[in-house]
């Protein structure tokens, strides 16, 4: 006879009661951190506020089930900050415009040549240079510089001399 057939059906449901208490923190811990690591901070949000939703739509008779929703909320808040403080969370991909330095050359071509003459005026370094751009701050001013030298070196020759 296993212990189950000899608990009374009282005894199962305490037992269903402790189990639950004790295991699904953990449980929706991991998981929490496992869809930190998958997904980043915003699948958490957006799961914080699903469950928070749900918590407080939940209904019962008892006399202290507001109050057991409040610690429901309070103990997911407390999951989710420690998923959100996970080193190994996926960080959201940062955005392509706020990397870029304002004023930088966009032509493929100019930052292949720049590129080629660092490579050349580095050679035989074992760490092939970044290609960086220059901007001055308070506006556009006209400024001969690696871009214009580079233009005029594509361009073909029309009779005047190319001076680098």
């Amino acid at each position: 006879m296993s212990k189950f057939q000899a608990a009374t059906p009282d005894r199962l449901q305490q037992l269903r009661l402790d189990a639950s208490a004790h295991f699904a923190p953990m449980m929706l811990h991991e998981a929490l951190l496992r869809l930190s690591h998958a997904c980043g901070g915003e699948s958490l949000d957006r799961f914080e506020k699903a469950m928070v939703d749900q918590i407080e739509a939940a209904k019962d008779d008892r006399a202290d089930f507001d109050t057991m929703k409040e610690f429901a909320i309070e103990q997911l808040y407390a999951l989710i900050r420690e998923a959100n403080d996970s080193p190994k969370k996926k960080q959201s991909l940062e955005k392509i415009e706020t990397r870029r330095t304002s004023g930088r050359s966009e032509e493929p071509q100019t930052l292949e040549d720049q590129l080629q003459s660092g490579l050349e005026d580095s050679f035989p370094a074992s760490d092939p240079p970044a290609v960086l751009s220059t901007t001055i701050s308070g506006g556009t001013k006209k400024l001969v510089g690696t871009d214009e030298i580079l233009k005029k070196r594509r361009q073909p020759a029309t009779g005047e001399s190319s001076q680098s």
